[in-house]
Formats: structure tokens, sequence, C-alpha cells
């Protein structure tokens, strides 16, 4: 079937399983929205059987030297299939091995080390693209790096490809939860390394990466193209496990944290956020709330009525620019680490704080994001994906806490290129370092990407954190912008995170965590289908 035929199928798959949905996406089209349409069919095609099928109508090319003397050596256990694996990776000009009886370190005697050969741990009946081997010795005769990963799908029996995984650059936080290297990598090891893992027994290709992956040198590199095709996958920490083992966090003294809290009336769910506070099972801190010209006197005289031992308010009433309210109760704050949380967050954990703080005092992490849901269960924020419609949004928004997603990234803590200030854990003297958020370009939207984008480029690198879950009322307190001035302060806003990140450049991989066969028309993690 041509491209055209699946993607009409996908169409009405996606109009079949929501109905709705599908019709506001024909109707702003109909309408000239076509870059609201283009987001909403983007999701909606993702999700269906056939985006994978065109997306293969088009599969781009892997990068291919055959000139490469890279010896590459492919090791697997003994296994139903396995004789298709050595075949595969022989034909293409690699030594391959399956494993009998445990007989590995039979197997290392063997391998000619004088050539300083990569190991490729595969599993009985996984298949290898046509041209892996070219392309994995390309990369690896240009790099330092102890490892190299690709992407990799499902084969069925058939052999019809299904279930693609394109894989973030390097995310070590994330593999900490999620193995997604070992049976679709490949590591430079020795002959002892290769030994202490075989003596071990079952494991040995998760040893082999630990051993490449403890080794000093680059980081592992990622090749951005499906190289491998397996029969199984081992599955991602589910969430519940993740929860369990929040007690694993690392156990450091905690300091004082200064809570900036902007607000303006809207006492209601001023009272939420502050209730949950007090409720909030951390040691030592302190709440400054911002009132940036509150005139409802219901509001005026709780604000009075505030313990000042804990609370402190900083009034400011100028025009709404959320920049320079976090920045001047940052002047004044107490705390060695500073939260910014928003008015409309509930708080429903009261743990939240402390798991935030002690990832944000790790030596390399910069800003600490916390898993938002909509008042109705569904996530709101899950880290923040740059590029996406040309600026950046929340990755995973709209799935359920308990929904598989794309392998589970929503609920496993992982490095991202930005985090939401609706919930926003850092070390004051780096929020002061970066000089905190930028006033002047981005008064209300995208300043929270940009400040985390700085903090990324000092080397201290955002984290979102899912065992923080609270309760976002988003955009409640302020309404969303559209009048005539805050649609063009937008857009302005928009053009500067543009021109200072490169987000609305779609032929470069702007966001080194999400892929560049992932679409940029979607928060999902939804393959390319047509894009």
């Amino acid at each position: 079937m041509n491209g055209f035929g699946l993607k009409i199928i996908a169409h009405l798959n996606a109009a079949r399983r929501d109905p709705a949905a599908w019709l506001a996406a024909a109707w702003w089209y109909i309408l000239g929205k076509r870059l609201r349409a283009r987001t909403r069919f983007a999701a909606m095609l993702g999700a269906t059987p056939q985006a994978y099928r065109l997306w293969l109508l088009d599969e781009p090319a892997p990068p291919v030297d055959r000139s490469a003397s890279v010896q590459i050596v492919v090791l697997l256990e003994a296994g139903e299939g396995d004789s298709n694996t050595v075949q595969c990776a022989m034909e293409q000009g690699a030594c391959a091995y399956a494993i009998r009886d445990g007989s590995l370190n039979d197997v290392v005697n063997c391998i000619d080390w004088s050539g300083d050969p990569w190991i490729m741990p595969l599993r009985a009946g996984d298949r290898l693209h046509a041209n892996a081997i070219s392309v994995y010795r390309r990369a690896a005769s240009t790099t330092c790096a102890t490892v190299l990963y690709a992407d990799d799908d499902l084969m069925d029996r058939h052999g019809r490809r299904h279930s693609p995984h394109f894989k973030p650059s390097w995310n070590a936080e994330l593999h900490c939860h999620f193995d997604y290297l070992t049976g679709a990598c490949m590591v430079r090891v020795d002959a002892a390394e290769t030994s202490r893992a075989a003596e071990a027994g079952a494991g040995w290709a998760e040893r082999l990466l630990a051993a490449a992956l403890a080794s000093p040198g680059a980081l592992p590199e990622r090749i951005p193209h499906v190289l491998h095709h397996r029969q199984e996958r081992k599955d991602a920490v589910d969430h519940g496990r993740l929860v369990s083992e929040s007690a694993a966090l690392p156990k450091v003294p905690v300091p004082k944290v200064t809570v900036i809290v902007p607000t303006r009336n809207r006492l209601d769910l001023l009272s939420t956020c502050i209730g949950g506070l007090e409720r909030t099972d951390y040691p030592d801190f302190e709440v400054v709330i911002v009132d940036n010209g509150s005139d409802d006197p219901a509001t005026l005289e709780w604000l009075a009525g505030l313990d000042s031992r804990r609370f402190r308010v900083l009034r400011d009433d100028g025009a709404f620019n959320f920049s320079r309210l976090n920045n001047r109760a940052a002047q004044i704050a107490e705390g060695e680490v500073l939260c910014l949380l928003n008015n409309d967050i509930e708080i429903v954990d009261p743990g939240w704080l402390t798991a935030m703080v002690q990832q944000a005092l790790r030596p390399e992490v910069g800003a600490v994001g916390a898993q938002l849901l909509y008042p109705d269960g569904r996530i709101q924020h899950a880290g923040v994906v740059l590029g996406i419609c040309g600026g950046a949004a929340h990755a995973h928004r709209f799935l359920r806490p308990d929904d598989l997603g794309y392998f589970r990234r929503h609920a496993l803590p992982q490095f991202v290129s930005a985090v939401t200030a609706a919930c926003l854990v850092v070390r004051r003297s780096r929020f002061e370092a970066v000089g905190g958020l930028d006033e002047e370009r981005f008064a209300v939207a995208f300043n929270d990407v940009d400040f985390c984008m700085r903090l990324n480029a000092r080397g201290w690198q955002s984290l979102y954190e899912p065992r923080a879950r609270l309760i976002h009322h988003e955009s409640v307190s302020r309404g969303f912008d559209r009048d005539p001035e805050g649609a063009a302060r937008f857009a302005a806003e928009l053009e500067a995170l543009k021109a200072l990140w490169g987000t609305g450049d779609f032929t470069k991989d702007v966001d080194p965590f999400h892929h560049p066969q992932l679409s940029r028309y979607s928060e999902l993690f939804s393959v390319r289908a047509g894009d």
C-alpha cells in the first residue's frame, strides 16, 4: 500500500478513536489554523498502527563507510534463532559467536584482542540492519567513546517491523531506571573485563556495558538510526516500583529552602497552595509571597495575618512580569535553595520538596522539575522538550500517570532540556550565577526554558523528578493570552527563544533528549507520520 492509502487509513483510525478531537483538528485546518491542526493531527496519527509503516516508507538511510577497518565481535547466548543472528552479523563482515553452556570464557580466548575489537552483545533471534556493521564501524573510527548505541524496533516472525524505540542522546539518569542500551549497542572493553563479565554467569552483557560506562573517556554516543530488529526488549521500571524505591534517593543534610510564590488576588488558589506548604514534610523552609498588586480586601487581610516567622510578603505593584517577581524575591531569600512555585499549585504529597531538593544538591544538576497533573489526573508537565512547533512544550502532556506512554518516560527520573518554573527547585548560587530569569526578553513565557538552557550551558543539567507529584491548575489565576497585547508579547518571546536557542530550526536536532525521527508537532513522542 502506498503512503497516501496508509495515511487515509491512519486518519480513519484516529477519527474512530477520538471523533471529537479529529473533527476539531479538521475544523482548525479549514479555518486556516494550520499549526494548531497539525499539532493535534500529529499526536493522533502518531498513535495509530499505521504511523511506523508510514515512517518506514521514507526511512532515512544511515551513513555508511565501508573503508573503515574497525574489528567488531558479536556475542550472543545460544538459543532459538541464534544461527540467523550469527549469519546476519558474519555476512556484514563481523566475527560472531553463539555462546553455549556458559562457554563465554572459551570464546574470549578465541578473540583476537590485538586488533582492539569492539564487542556487540546481541540476543538470539535478533537481526541487524543490512548496513549496521558498516555504520557502527564508521562511528567507531571517529570516536573516543567506549559505548556506541543505536535505535531499535521489534520484528515479528513474519519479518514485519513495529514498535520502534527512537532513543535520546546519552541520558545517565534515565539509564539508571531503564537500560535502553543493552542489546542495541557495542562496547569497547578489553579481554580482562570480558573475562570478568563471563565468570559471573548470566547478565554478562549488562556487566560488559557497565564496565565500558565506568571507564574514563567520552560519554556514550548515539547513532540515530534503527540498526537493530529485536525479538523483545527489557521493560522500564514501573512507576509503582519507582515510588516504593524513593527511599533510595541520596540521603544528604537538607539546607534551608526559600519558596517563592507570586500571586495577585485569588485567595482561593493561594490559600490552597499555602495550606499544602504548611503540610510539607521538610525541616527548614521559608515562604516569600510576591504580591503583584492584589486589591481584593479578603486577600489583603489574609496576607496580613500570616505568621511572619515563616511567611514574608513582598509587594510589587508593577505590570505582571513573572521573571521580575521571582528575581526580586530571590534577592531577599535566606535559603541556600530556591523553589519557584505558582500560586495555582496544589500540594498533595508532603515529601515532594525533599525529593526535589536532594536532586538539586547533586553537583551535575541545575533546575529540578516535578510531575504536574491537571485536576482531572492527566499529566500537565513531565519535563520540557525544545523545538515542538518551533518553540518548546511540556512532554507527555495529557497522558495518565499509569499509561505506558513512550517507554514510560513520563514516569522515570531523567535529564531533560528544561523544566517548568511552575514548580522548580535550584540552588540559589546557581540561580545567581546565570543572572536569574530574563526580565527583558521573557517577562511571561519561556523564561523557565531560557533559564534552564543557561544552566545547562554551565554544566548544570535540568532534571525531571516524577517522585515529586503535584496538581497544577494551569493559568487559572492569570488566564490565557487571547487579547492582542498578550498575543503580541507571546509572539515576541517565542521569536526570542528561537533566536537564542534555535528552537525554530526544523533541520536540526535541537533537543538531545528527544529524537529527529519523533514528530516536532507532538508532545507525546510520536513517530513522524508524514510531518
